[in-house]
């Protein structure tokens, strides 16, 4: 970066100080990754300075023949990914703006949309009251069983035969379990409502054949391209082919102009990469990395909410020791452990305090960690947590994490 560092070295540092965090910390945001140094190298290229409205070989703008490229391979390849024949639209700049296009392509303001409850693991996209989808939606939202914390489908399909929803949602920020997208399904043809599956924390596992597949039942399929993924910030949208038109035309010109080639470039580096065998291998240690985790947070008598986890994210109850998620999460980034706040089901705290903790594995993995790694990253968290108000020991776990994390080292490609 020599350019860079000479025309504004305060951006530089900035920069680099960034990269010396994700290099010092143990990365266990669920929502978070590493993404490869390819990635990095499509989306900073020059990609970033062409305008292409519209679609390949129907853009507003000339000389778009590249771009073209691009955008071509990053759709064959996400259809590659996936194993599916749906229509793909990979301009979308985010997961929530891939759902506002999918919303306003089937709902009108006020239209009933079914969908999971912000509190048990939702998302904001998928209708909270300060987010678009719930100030223009009228949002019936379904929760977990209390008992179990698991999704319950005859609970679903009672409130989608009480609310007559045009559209229910699947998909979910910090639910931990499988999701069985043919029960949902089945409730939505009972009821005639659209059926739409935010895939975006699952995707990853959805593509290596390790989480059931929304294809064939979903009409519309949603997703990040980060998090499991391990690309690019940004959205696609898949759908039934008879509903391309309306998708395409609601991305541009319904809610976004030029699109970012330089992350549609990145984005089909990224699917490449998503075919490869390692791919997949990455996808199984990821869950066996949480699978070691959940073991060793059981040894040391904390509650795993659901009691398990079959995806990459666990979440951690802390009432047992009387801590809340804040309080967790900044303790834990004293010693260079990264993690969120988050509610558990029918959390009895606030959104801004929270009795629990998100954990994922998507990051460490990406590092190269495994199983005996997940041992010593809970001994590390369960000793900080127990130690909050020792400075010492403290210091003696950041210390521990110091040396797990330069063991495996991130971007040594870039230095």
């Amino acid at each position: 970066m020599k350019y860079l560092r000479e025309i504004d070295p305060e951006v530089f540092k900035a920069i680099i100080d960034e990269q010396k965090r994700e290099d010092e910390q143990i990365e266990l945001i669920a929502s978070e990754n590493f993404t490869h140094p390819a990635v990095l190298e499509a989306q900073g290229s020059v990609m970033t300075n062409k305008y292409a409205e519209g679609y390949p070989a129907a853009r507003w703008y000339g000389g778009c023949e590249y771009v073209d490229v691009v955008e071509s391979l990053a759709i064959k390849r996400a259809k590659e990914v996936f194993n599916t024949d749906y229509h793909v639209n990979v301009q979308p700049h985010s997961g929530t703006q891939a759902n506002m296009a999918v919303y306003f392509s089937i709902l009108k303001p006020k239209d009933t949309m079914l969908a999971m409850d912000l509190a048990c693991g939702g998302h904001l996209s998928h209708g909270h009251p300060k987010n678009f989808s719930g100030s223009l939606y009228n949002i019936v939202s379904y929760g977990v069983n209390k008992k179990t914390e698991m999704l319950d489908y005859d609970e679903i399909r009672n409130l989608a035969i009480e609310n007559k929803p045009k559209m229910i949602l699947a998909g979910a920020s910090a639910y931990p379990r499988k999701i069985n997208f043919e029960k949902l399904s089945q409730i939505c043809k009972e009821v005639k409502a659209f059926f739409v599956v935010d895939m975006a924390h699952i995707a990853g596992l959805i593509a290596a054949g390790l989480h059931p597949n929304p294809f064939g039942y979903a009409d519309f399929v949603t997703t990040t391209t980060h998090k499991t993924l391990r690309g690019p910030r940004g959205g696609v949208i898949f759908c039934r082919p008879e509903f391309s038109r309306k998708i395409d035309s609601m991305v541009f010109p319904g809610t976004q102009g030029g699109p970012l080639m330089h992350v549609i470039a990145a984005k089909a580096v990224a699917f490449k990469q998503a075919l490869s065998p390692e791919f997949k291998e990455y996808q199984l240690q990821i869950i066996k990395n949480i699978k070691a985790m959940i073991k060793e947070f059981k040894n040391r008598n904390y509650r795993i909410v659901s009691g398990d986890s079959d995806n990459h994210l666990l979440l951690l109850d802390l009432t047992s020791i009387n801590l809340s998620g804040k309080e967790a999460t900044d303790i834990l980034g004293r010693v260079n452990i990264t993690v969120n706040k988050n509610l558990i089901p029918y959390d009895k705290k606030s959104p801004f305090i929270t009795s629990g903790i998100r954990i994922g594995t998507p990051a460490i993995t990406s590092r190269g960690m495994k199983e005996p790694q997940m041992k010593d990253i809970v001994n590390y968290i369960d000793e900080a947590l127990i130690n909050k108000a020792n400075e010492q020991k403290l210091s003696e776990v950041k210390q521990k994490v110091k040396e797990l994390v330069e063991s495996f080292p991130l971007y040594k490609e870039l230095r």
